[in-house]
């Protein structure tokens, strides 16, 4: 008697399926950008401005705070939102406060918004081969009468959108476009603006676990800023 001869399957035959890249921990790896979650919107009214962040911060889906520093004031009428790695946002805080003084130290006048944004630019590129995990949105007031308002958003390595409605930033950005999109309208007040702002960063980060848990906003007019906090839904 002969044996029966063994029947093997075709590798070919079997379906393939990616293999997902994992962590140690066995979960799904995302973006660096996404890492401690932000939520940024930066709005331009009749001659003021208005710059919005949550306040979550967290490590992944783990949520280790609820009062992160997200939005710096440089000048009198310069503000920068900053999304990103945690780390890189307070390195890059403190690079942008000492250039700032020192154009102070040597021009002996305030650095207008349009520089501000454009030395943000030329720090960025200078670290393109080691990039700062950071896409920065500067808002003020500008021009020659001061009033003005500059919107300028950026990539990690300093490539800059100029806008003069909103700019978005962060992990929602989807959401937030949405919202403002159907919200937005030229030429608002300063408290039609925070109304805007502030119902607009609320609802978008509603729809992202990695932003939210209340969040803040400042309005910058050319008699001065006034900052609300909001609180918002802490689950």
């Amino acid at each position: 008697a002969t044996r029966p001869a063994r029947q093997t399957a075709l590798c070919s035959d079997r379906p393939r399926t990616a293999r997902s890249r994992l962590s140690p921990a066995g979960t799904k790896m995302s973006s660096i950008m996404q890492y401690n979650g932000a939520a940024i919107i930066a709005m331009a009214g009749k001659d003021c401005i208005a710059i919005a962040s949550d306040k979550r911060y967290g490590i992944r889906n783990q949520t280790m705070g609820c009062q992160m520093k997200k939005i710096f004031q440089v000048g009198d009428k310069t503000f920068v939102g900053l999304t990103g790695l945690a780390t890189d946002m307070q390195t890059l805080d403190q690079k942008f406060r000492f250039r700032s003084n020192m154009y102070r130290l040597r021009e002996e006048r305030e650095m207008s918004t349009e520089a501000f944004a454009n030395m943000v630019t030329s720090l960025l590129y200078e670290h393109r081969f080691g990039p700062y995990f950071c896409e920065p949105i500067v808002a003020g007031l500008g021009g020659e009468d001061g009033k003005s308002p500059f919107l300028c958003g950026m990539d990690l390595l300093g490539a800059q959108v100029r806008t003069e409605d909103f700019m978005v930033g962060g992990d929602c950005t989807e959401a937030l476009y949405g919202l403002c999109e159907s919200m937005y309208r030229p030429d608002l007040g300063p408290d039609e603006l925070f109304e805007v702002i502030a119902q607009c960063l609320l609802s978008g980060v509603d729809r992202d676990c990695l932003a939210g848990w209340g969040c803040v906003v400042h309005v910058l007019t050319p008699e001065g800023v006034t900052t609300r906090d909001l609180k918002g839904r802490m689950d």
